[in-house]
């Protein structure tokens, strides 16, 4: 067996899986608290990745950026993550709010609406090519070197990837477990009615948790465009489906769970493209989905819903 080249494809699979985890964390912190399926927020993670690109050409590029290129990558996380923060929010007021009494199907068809709205919006504004953000330029020998060892060849721009992917998984998590507002977010999720009658700013949490949603997709486009590049403009679709994948394999509404089905449909993702063909990769990914929903459907760390009389 050729190590080097089977390694490389668990960097690949870890890498894809961390961006995975981090879209699939916004379906589970909305889903577990309003019950609700927000299939805008794939297009979310498009308009992150854009928001990134326009940062990276307002300084210069990547080939001569007129600020340090730490700075400029921390620029284009911090823009990307406060600009979905900010749709994500406008997105809730005024397309899932009014819906939230209605019956189940209307915002869902309102999330349809919303993700076609936003991706036709970014056709008309951008086009329909191809951005690059060429970021063999930004780290060529400038930033930090590729880290070696064995059969181990990762560079340095998955390594941050993975690293800060991890890092905001970590921050989510102690968040929603330590905090006063975490503990209303799970509160709310439990029972939102009980909640509100506690007195606890059921709006409020809500809104708080498409905010953070909506921020983790903007860093997750950042992070696709930093690794393969490529932006454009129905690029959030596939990956909204495979963020939407991975958060029912993991247990959809479990902050652990997401994390842990991205890692798997990225793995699976990498290693179906490596061995098997780039043809069937999301015909494997996805057949991954129904076998776990037919073996365990409350996915491999959900938990069965409690069911209230």
């Amino acid at each position: 067996m050729d190590w080097e080249f089977f390694v490389q494809q668990i960097v690949n699979g870890v890498t894809l899986g961390s961006v995975y985890a981090l879209v699939a964390l916004g379906y589970s912190l909305v889903y577990g608290i309003l019950k609700l399926l927000n299939f805008a927020h794939g297009d979310v993670y498009m308009i992150g990745a854009f928001i990134g690109y326009g940062v990276l050409i307002l300084f210069g590029g990547s080939v001569d950026p007129v600020i340090p290129i730490p700075l400029l990558i921390l620029l284009m996380f911090l823009t990307a993550m406060i600009g979905c923060a900010v749709l994500g929010a406008t997105i809730e007021r005024f397309a899932y709010r009014p819906l939230r009494n209605a019956p189940r199907i209307a915002p869902l068809i309102s999330a349809l609406g919303v993700s076609f709205f936003l991706q036709n919006s970014a056709l008309l504004l951008f086009s329909p090519n191809f951005r690059s953000y060429d970021t063999f330029s930004l780290y060529d020998g400038r930033l930090f070197l590729p880290l070696t060892a064995g059969p181990l060849h990762i560079s340095p721009i998955r390594i941050l990837v993975i690293s800060s992917a991890l890092g905001l998984m970590v921050a989510l998590t102690l968040f929603v477990g330590r905090t006063q507002l975490g503990r209303a977010m799970r509160a709310t999720a439990y029972d939102r009615e009980a909640a509100a009658m506690m007195g606890i700013n059921v709006d409020r949490v809500i809104v708080i948790a498409f905010l953070i949603g909506s921020a983790l997709a903007g860093a997750a486009g950042v992070m696709i465009g930093l690794v393969f590049q490529r932006v454009f403009h129905t690029m959030g679709f596939v990956a909204g489906l495979k963020g939407f994948a991975a958060a029912v394999v993991g247990g959809i509404g479990s902050i652990p769970g997401a994390m842990v089905g991205g890692l798997v449909i990225g793995l699976a993702e990498s290693f179906s493209i490596a061995y098997v063909s780039s043809t069937y990769s999301d015909l494997i990914v996805f057949g991954i989905l129904i076998t776990v929903m037919l073996v365990r459907p409350t996915g491999l760390l959900g938990k069965a819903d409690i069911k209230k009389v």
